[in-house]
């Protein structure tokens, strides 16, 4: 194990530029394969591609008509039209066994081969048929008219397609043409991706939350960033923070590999010791970026391979790899920068910075009452895995800036250029019927970030509405939209085993409690009732809640409570009626409190905020809350 003095620290962080030019500098261009033509949409030639015949090889007829000699139609018109012998006819795919002499024409077909002696084609709609064995002419005609000649499209010899080329269905069809079944192109990199630490679980594979795992989310999220940027992502065990294991992995992963991608075990501290490795089996470039979110990254050369070693926490992980790794990845497999979209607006509220170092800020938009485009901070700390979804992009701010103040105009770099603004964006307490809500509407966005703080904010003029429950003492001028109730209570195992009749129970017994969250609307109802408990009993409030073991502890999520109860870890918890008959478990009602969503006043009539009050006027005749239990419309 490192000893504490020999840990790496972040004394001298490079500059952003410099981690670019290192990672730059890294050797990943894999070698050129041939790939069959079905499977080369999207990949980007590595040689020139020359006609090695006419595209078209003959000529040939480009509508329906009659093949003729031009010279034949000459001064033919409506009044005085040319008519000429019928001698056979000619149809497409099949080679012409007639021959178009002087006075003379054969029928023809879109795409048929040209007779010989044939040098035009007339339209139909310009001809009549006289009998059985002639055509009258209505319109002249020169050579070549309504005629592709043998090479118009493709010239044999020419150079059809260059090298750097990314094939897309036009240039699929153009090699279709030219008879080319494989085609050489660039190497798309191969990434090698190990995730690093001894609490991570592969998705599908069994939780144990009880220990500290959490499931593995920079492998499948880096790994989707490879393929989108041209790479082909190879997944390896995760590492646990051990330095035989570590090493054993990452140069297996080298050598197969063009670059491997770590994450986590970056940062100085006693247990990371990826930086050993690289240092002992390669050379290490650069430990540590002045960048926020994604310091600890590493730059280096692991055996022949290129190393880069992103941060544990998923928000910096994908944004470290999206600005300093994809681009050397896209120039490896000879892509272009892809297309970028910026969005200008304006800061939402203020938001205060000084951490001398480039801040890559994540970002949400909302527009306001007039279609204006406002810029709000997603910043939920690096480890919180939902800020992936809820921002739209990212702000770049300047090591020198202090804070963006309230109103300044900022340019926002979209994740994508497919990214679109919310039509809604709704902030407060989580809940089941208002999830089946936002499901009728397009494009809405959820905050879940309970009652209090929901009304905080829309007070503070970011989100178009917040949905509260239960008593919030808050005074903010909105408009209230309409709402429902639901009963709330104490969610217990099924059958009730320890017999819990009420809040008094808690105080009185030794019981494990699992509280919610401060903001959360039911901790304000359940809050209030153990006023009144503690009023009835003539005790302190503090006393009280001193007696209940876990009070003071909340979680965040409506169903967590419930679910320590069902995994047998609680006696009782915060919850619902809905919640428990969900889950299968026990309740024990305490009382019933409003849910309203209320709107900012000055954005009623923008059209997500009316579709928003047109559904929630529609979910009391239509059955949105029918099968929730204790759920009522109001």
């Amino acid at each position: 194990m490192v000893g504490v003095t020999d840990r790496k620290q972040f004394h001298d962080l490079a500059d952003p530029d410099v981690a670019h030019e290192a990672i730059e500098g890294l050797d990943l261009t894999p070698d050129p394969e041939t790939v069959p033509l079905s499977e080369a949409r999207g990949r980007v030639l590595a040689e020139r591609i020359d006609a090695d015949l006419d595209v078209p090889g003959f000529d040939r007829a480009s509508m329906d008509g009659y093949a003729v000699r031009g010279r034949d139609t000459f001064g033919a018109d409506e009044a005085d039209p040319a008519e000429l012998e019928l001698v056979g006819s000619v149809h497409a795919g099949a080679e012409p066994d007639v021959e178009v002499g002087e006075g003379e024409a054969a029928e023809i077909s879109t795409g048929a081969v040209m007779p010989d002696g044939a040098d035009a084609v007339v339209m139909v709609e310009r001809t009549e048929e006289v009998g059985a064995s002639a055509v009258a002419v209505r319109t002249a005609v020169a050579p070549g008219d309504n005629v592709m000649l043998a090479g118009t499209d493709v010239a044999a010899g020419a150079r059809a397609l260059g090298p750097g080329t990314r094939l897309t269905p036009r240039e699929i069809g153009l090699l279709s043409a030219l008879g080319i079944d494989e085609v050489p192109v660039r190497g798309r990199p191969t990434v090698g991706i190990v995730s690093t630490g001894d609490e991570l679980v592969r998705p599908g594979e069994t939780l144990h939350s009880e220990r500290g795992e959490i499931y593995d989310v920079n492998s499948y999220t880096i790994a989707a960033g490879v393929e989108e940027a041209g790479g082909e992502a190879e997944l390896y065990p995760h590492a646990g923070d051990d330095y035989e294991q570590m090493e054993r992995l990452l140069v297996e992963a080298a050598a197969e590999c063009d670059l491997v991608l770590s994450s986590g075990s970056t940062s100085a501290s006693a247990v990371d010791v990826i930086y050993r490795v690289i240092e002992e089996r390669g050379d290490l470039l650069l430990h540590g970026v002045a960048v926020k979110p994604g310091k600890p990254m590493l730059v280096g050369e692991l055996e022949d391979s290129a190393y880069v070693g992103l941060p544990g926490y998923p928000v910096s992980a994908l944004t470290i790899f999206r600005t300093f790794v994809a681009p050397t990845i896209r120039d490896a497999a000879g892509l272009p920068e892809p297309q970028t979209a910026t969005v200008r607006g304006k800061m939402a509220l203020r938001e205060r910075y000084g951490e001398g170092r480039l801040r890559l800020m994540p970002v949400g938009l909302v527009t306001d009452e007039s279609g204006e485009t406002l810029v709000y901070p997603v910043d939920k700390g690096s480890g919180a895995t939902t800020s992936l979804v809820e921002a739209d992009g990212v702000v770049a701010v300047d090591p020198d800036t202090e804070y963006l103040g309230e109103g300044e105009a900022v340019d926002v770099q979209l994740f994508s250029p497919d990214v679109r603004a919310p039509t809604l964006l709704v902030a407060g307490e989580d809940d089941p019927a208002l999830s089946r809500l936002l499901d009728r509407l397009d494009n809405p966005r959820f905050l879940p970030v309970g009652s209090r703080e929901g009304l905080r904010r829309l007070g503070g003029g970011v989100p178009d509405a917040a949905v509260v429950a239960g008593p919030v003492d808050r005074d903010v001028d909105t408009v209230d939209l309409g709402g429902w109730t639901r009963e709330w209570g104490l969610v217990v195992p099924s059958g009730n085993p320890g017999e819990i009749a009420g809040l008094a129970d808690l105080a009185d017994r030794d019981l494990a409690f699992v509280n919610r969250g401060r903001d959360a609307g039911v901790r304000a109802s359940l809050d209030a009732a153990v006023d009144e408990l503690a009023a009835e009993r003539d005790v302190p409030r503090a006393d009280l809640t001193a007696s209940i073991r876990g009070y003071e502890i909340g979680s965040k999520g409506f169903e967590s409570p419930a679910r320590v109860v069902a995994r047998g870890d609680a006696d009782a918890g915060l919850g619902l009626r809905a919640t428990a008959e969900k889950l299968g478990l026990g309740f024990v009602p305490l009382g019933t409190e409003s849910v309203r969503i209320r709107a900012n006043p000055d954005r009623t009539e923008k059209p997500g905020v009316a579709e928003l009050s047109a559904e929630l006027e529609d979910a009391s005749e239509d059955g949105l809350l029918a099968s929730l239990a204790g759920y009522k419309s109001e």
